[in-house]
């Protein structure tokens, strides 16, 4: 997998539902929540490594992506 596919991956899956969280929480488009954003991404290629979607040097070496802030 590319970490471009995994970005897309996320966006689709995971992003959703930290969006709904981040409205419950009382976050708007320009105030995110970086801090859940930033560790969703982290468990979420965690994840794909430890499944072997992605290998270790990957998963080392991708930087979190802008959007999760």
């Amino acid at each position: 997998m590319t970490k471009i596919e995994a970005v897309h991956l996320f966006l689709e899956t995971v992003m959703p539902g930290i969006r709904r969280a981040e409205e419950r929480y009382g976050f708007g488009e320009d105030n995110i929540d970086s801090v859940m954003r930033r560790e969703a991404w982290g468990n979420f290629t965690d994840s794909l490594c430890k499944n072997g979607q992605i290998t270790m040097r990957q998963y080392e070496n991708w930087v979190t992506p802008k959007f999760c802030g």
